[in-house]
């Protein structure tokens, strides 16, 4: 079996992120007879300033991009429609609010030593983008941590206290200074850089290319 590395540079308020890795994984299931792929995530704010109470999701976008309301408006369907066709849940992604991400992230770096990263990171997506819940919020975090059956109180005490924080704050460090400067990125064995939510087509191709060049 091929062993294939991929690390992926994402935020969890980053709709794109979730549909990046939902078209990654449909290329990954194809290739499964053939290759072992190992998932690392890292992390990346979008609004690491952020602070306080957050803002609806569309004027804060318009404000942001120097576009209208309608025209995030119709951004979000656009992606709601893609998302449906991938089987994830974009219910609500017009409904959100702008939060903070960093006590998620550093729940994301606790659950990877359970295990389940990969599985922390969607549930993350669904409840933020699928239910408009604030993935700031502690509370909202711990019941992420309870669906997915790992140990809740544990998980409090990570979230109240520092822990994790300084290696998402490295993660962040380290990306920023290879140049990574908007999300989702991948790099596939620690060589290859791609950015952007590529189709899974375009992911076939590219993962087969790369198991096929010498190491």
């Amino acid at each position: 079996m091929n062993k294939i590395q991929i690390d992926i540079v994402s935020d969890i308020a980053c709709p794109w992120c979730a549909i990046g890795y939902a078209r990654l994984e449909r290329a990954m299931q194809q290739l499964a007879s053939e290759y072992t792929f190992t998932v690392q995530w890292h992390a990346f704010e979008l609004n690491p300033d952020h602070s306080g109470q957050g803002e609806p999701i569309l004027p804060a976008l318009a404000k942001k991009y120097g576009r209208s309301e309608a025209e995030m408006r119709d951004n979000q369907s656009h992606m709601m429609t893609i998302a449906k066709d991938l089987g994830i849940n974009f219910d609500n992604i017009q409904l959100r609010r702008t939060c903070n991400t960093f006590d998620a992230h550093r729940l994301v770096k606790w659950a990877g030593e359970q295990g389940q990263q990969t599985a922390m990171k969607q549930a993350l997506f669904d409840v933020y983008f699928g239910k408009a819940l604030d993935v700031s919020d502690h509370q909202v975090l711990l019941d992420c941590v309870t669906a997915l059956g790992l140990d809740s109180v544990a998980a409090k005490q990570v979230l109240e206290s520092d822990q994790y924080a300084a290696k998402v704050r490295a993660d962040e460090a380290r990306y920023q200074q290879a140049g990574v400067t908007s999300v989702p990125a991948f790099i596939i064995n620690g060589k290859y850089l791609i950015s952007g939510a590529q189709e899974p087509n375009a992911w076939l191709q590219t993962l087969q290319q790369v198991s096929a060049e010498p190491v």
